[in-house]
């Protein structure tokens, strides 16, 4: 066997409104390394190199986030995946771990944003996400909704033309979520509402409410992730989660060739990623006990059922029906609120599901806690595009 990649040590700041707290980058990043560095009881001058996630920011925004906590000259890599950004970051550490480049590496991801939708920064270049939404014109007009509920909006639309599923299941997703984001203190909101609220909410591009898409937010997370070296030189044996498999995958000719809305969001890049993930670690969706899953809307929840393997195509619905995906289900996804309750900082995104399943899978969610959890699987996609999918369970070292 190769080397392994363990996490031994993670930590995030609250999510938070944009603008609604006196804070920068430097400040958040500060706290979600200041947190990872505690837990996993290991100084800074240990971290080798550091790969660094936002999306909106200057080129060296990553070596100002560290600098503070030391200038001990390591390689700092600035990553931007849109969405996944924050577990793009966490799949630059790995492989440099698995690779023997280095022992200890920080993934770090942050986002400070605007207000609102989320929009192009530049219009003097080509938008790199113009061939997805001219292919998307192309199957339904574009009606000046925000892009990104559109898209995805179009995603549920599909979905529903085709399966028969339902915009009540559409909403449940959002109520579950929300449900699960009660007892996390690190989410943006932590308010339960019925699905009545849930359905009632403002229509932002049907099928999706505004309850159902996830909101833009400031915020931070960490994590450390080293060789077993130094899981045993530091004595970390009782934290270190390992990385069993992850893959990332970008956009394939099914994306464009496939013809619906479902496959223009992603739809294949995660179930590509599934597969090689399950593959590598000689595992299923039915071994899964706990998924920290990209529902930036309900209907990406929705299709990812059926691109991680959770339900055959077209039958996604049925584990909403089911209650599959909550506590006293097959699998609690979500268990952190998601996206849609948690909050979407970017690039903290990714790294903010990867310290979720670290407490998880060692026994430290509190009221979130999923019982008997041992295996974890994250998913982290962005539109353009690139799909990161990791599963992780509780290190087995003496």
């Amino acid at each position: 066997m190769g080397r392994q990649a363990f996490v031994v040590g993670v930590g995030m700041t609250k999510f938070e409104k944009p603008q609604s707290r006196d804070w920068d980058y430097p400040d958040m990043a500060n706290e979600s390394i200041s947190k990872a560095l505690e837990d996993a009881k290991i100084p800074y001058d240990a971290i080798e190199q550091a790969a660094v996630g936002y999306v909106y920011g200057e080129s060296t925004c990553g070596q100002r986030a560290v600098y503070q906590f030391g200038l001990t000259g390591i390689p700092v890599y600035n990553v931007n995946n849109n969405c996944s950004t924050g577990s793009t970051a966490l799949f630059m550490a790995r492989q440099l771990v698995e690779g023997g480049l280095a022992d200890c590496v920080l993934a770090l991801g942050f986002e400070k944003m605007q207000k609102g939708s989320l929009g192009s920064t530049f219009s003097d270049r080509t938008n790199p996400m113009d061939k997805h939404i001219m292919a998307m014109v192309e199957k339904r007009e574009f009606t000046g909704a925000p892009a990104a509920p559109w898209m995805f909006g179009n995603a549920g639309r599909d979905h529903m033309e085709r399966y028969g599923t339902r915009p009540e299941q559409f909403a449940w997703i959002g109520w579950k979520n929300h449900k699960h984001s009660v007892n996390n203190p690190y989410a943006q909101f932590q308010t339960g509402y019925s699905l009545q609220d849930i359905l009632d909410a403002p229509m932002i591009y049907e099928p999706l409410t505004k309850l159902q898409c996830s909101p833009t937010s400031d915020g931070s997370g960490a994590a450390i992730v080293c060789s077993e070296e130094i899981v045993r030189k530091y004595g970390l044996q009782d934290r270190a989660v390992e990385i069993v498999a992850q893959a990332m995958v970008t956009d394939t000719k099914q994306t464009y060739d496939a013809g619906d809305s479902i496959h223009l969001v992603g739809y294949d890049m995660s179930k590509t990623a599934a597969e090689k993930v399950y593959a590598k670690a000689g595992v299923g969706p039915n071994d899964v006990d706990v998924i920290e899953l990209h529902d930036c809307f309900s209907a990406n929840e929705m299709i990812t059922y059926e691109a991680l393997g959770l339900a055959e195509e077209g039958k996604a619905g049925q584990l909403v029906d089911e209650e599959a995906t909550t506590y006293g289900g097959k699998w609690v996804v979500n268990p952190s609120g998601g996206l849609i309750s948690k909050g979407h900082p970017l690039g903290a995104t990714g790294l903010a599901q990867c310290a979720e399943l670290n407490w998880q899978l060692r026994g430290l969610a509190d009221k979130r806690q999923v019982d008997g959890a041992k295996i974890g699987l994250q998913h982290n996609i962005g539109l353009g595009g690139a799909c990161v999918v990791s599963l992780y369970r509780k290190a087995a070292l003496n």
